[in-house]
């Protein structure tokens, strides 16, 4: 098993309510695995993990697990975001049983544990589903965790499952070159170039126009590299306003889906970000420049 290549985080449609859209979720990972990825991740900050009760999490998650089963060569990543050691291993082993391809484990972050606390709670996670293979989520600005690549390594040197890291440090390049595991390159690929030139394995962007980041890869990887830069330049003025706020991007790539017709509406549960006009035409902007290269949901 490997994950690598584009490998988008899964958004959650709700109704105007603020109530789950089941449909529209299922709809989601049917219109992801039809671009031809081999992995997703779920739920992560693209999914709103932290607007979620535990039982939502669970159905969908279900639901994802359940939708991939037996798909060949798809890896269908759970992510662990729980702050409680005790909580996350429960996580993990439910997961783990499942069905999960590999985890998602993202240190704990809240009310700033220190250095030792945060190695002991991803050791417990890792020993609790060992050999399952797990992925560090290194999003220091979204945890205030620190680690370096020496830490990882020792992480990894006493817990072999450790197989990735994704790398959400600003900017993530140097970290890259630093780890001797495969790493994925998050916050959007604002940084995608440098991380590629670096040796990143993939990236791991939210889902609405996967298609364009798997346009660059393919591009990247079959040296047509003036394609693929040019291809980024042309998203940058997109994710470098978006990527100011990560709920600012969530908000913006659930107008995008629904402009693809994924599902109806674009509600964010609160608190969250509300696009104004400006920022529903750039929106707008976005589908004229790109909605070409991304298809509608085909229907059998």
């Amino acid at each position: 098993m490997t994950i690598g290549g584009v490998s988008p985080v899964l958004e959650v449609p709700f109704l105007d309510d603020g109530s789950l859209d089941l449909p529209g979720f299922d709809r989601v990972v049917e219109a992801v695995l039809a671009t031809g990825v081999g992995s997703v991740m779920f739920p992560g900050y693209a999914s709103e993990f932290h607007k979620l009760t535990g039982a939502e999490r669970e159905l969908l998650t279900d639901r994802l697990l359940g939708a991939t089963a037996g798909v060949a060569g798809f890896t269908a990543v759970v992510s662990v975001p729980d702050h409680a050691t005790v909580v996350a291993v429960e996580v993990a082993r439910r997961a783990a049983e499942r069905g999960a391809g590999a985890l998602n484990l993202l240190p704990p972050y809240l009310l700033g544990p220190s250095r030792d606390a945060v190695l002991a709670h991803l050791g417990a996670v890792l020993d609790a589903v060992a050999p399952l293979p797990v992925v560090l989520q290194y999003a220091p600005a979204q945890t205030g965790t620190s680690l370096d690549a020496a830490a990882i390594h020792a992480l990894a040197g006493r817990h072999p499952n450790l197989g990735y890291v994704k790398v959400e440090s600003a900017p993530p390049g140097r970290l890259i070159s630093a780890l001797e595991l495969p790493a994925l390159v998050g916050y959007a690929g604002l940084q995608l170039p440098d991380a590629l030139r670096r040796g990143a394995a993939g990236v791991q962007p939210g889902c609405s126009f996967t298609e364009l980041y798997q346009e660059i890869w393919r591009a990247w990887h079959e040296d047509d590299r003036p394609a693929a830069l040019a291809l980024h330049s042309a998203l940058l003025p997109y994710l470098s306003y978006w990527m100011q706020h990560v709920e600012l991007i969530v908000a913006a790539e659930k107008a995008i889906s629904v402009r693809r017709g994924w599902f109806a509406s674009a509600h964010c549960r609160a608190p969250g970000w509300t696009l104004d006009a400006a920022e529903l035409a750039m929106v707008d902007r976005f589908m004229d420049e790109f909605g070409g290269r991304l298809p509608p949901l085909s229907r059998a």
